[in-house]
């Protein structure tokens, strides 16, 4: 399969993956791990390094999120939206730019990774992202926001025009899910 194809359905699936999520439908995880196995192998291509191992993580962390979604994990108790404290975001981004510093650093110096810090730093956002969508964090639609929006300058510059296309449509989704999961959490504390 050539690449253009290979992205094509990766983005198709990614998609189909936030729709899934913004709808708080466990069958995102679905979509999101067939989506990171294929971008695993696009983003090397495009020497686009700590992303491509940032699919890796998205795999696990999808298993981890159907498990919680599921109820698999804690079984005394129901996933539900809530909101993170602010200490938990001065952490969160504290941890996000000092591993970007030290990732971009190492990727500068030891690999012909293409823009290491952004890399970086998208990366590390994302981790810390997806651990807060596996466990229902209403501030996630927020954080990915923004990361997504850097990442469309990303692929751009890698020419992956299809996958920066697919970033400026999540911030479209995002923005629903951000509603949608709002609407869920004032009704819950209503």
């Amino acid at each position: 399969m050539t690449l253009f194809i290979l992205e094509s359905v990766a983005v198709i699936s990614a998609i189909l993956y936030l729709i899934l999520a913004g709808k708080e439908d466990v069958k995102c995880w679905y979509a999101a791990i067939f989506s990171s196995l294929l971008y695993i192998y696009i983003l090397y291509q495009a020497g686009l390094i700590m992303e491509s191992f940032l699919q890796i993580f998205y795999v696990v962390m999808a298993i981890y999120g159907w498990l919680q979604w599921n109820n698999l994990i804690n079984k005394n108790s129901t996933l539900r939206i809530r909101r993170w404290k602010k200490i938990y975001h001065l952490y969160s981004l504290f941890s996000a730019i000092i591993l970007a510093v030290i990732s971009g650093i190492l990727l500068e110096k030891y690999t012909k990774a293409a823009l290491p810090f952004l890399d970086a730093f998208t990366t590390w956002g994302a981790i810390i992202t997806t651990y807060m969508v596996a466990k229902k964090i209403i501030e996630n639609w927020i954080y990915w926001f923004v990361i997504d929006s850097i990442s469309i300058y990303l692929f751009i510059s890698r020419e992956l025009y299809l996958t920066a296309f697919l970033f400026l449509i999540y911030l479209i989704i995002i923005i629903f899910g951000y509603k949608s999961w709002r609407k869920k959490l004032l009704e819950s504390n209503g």
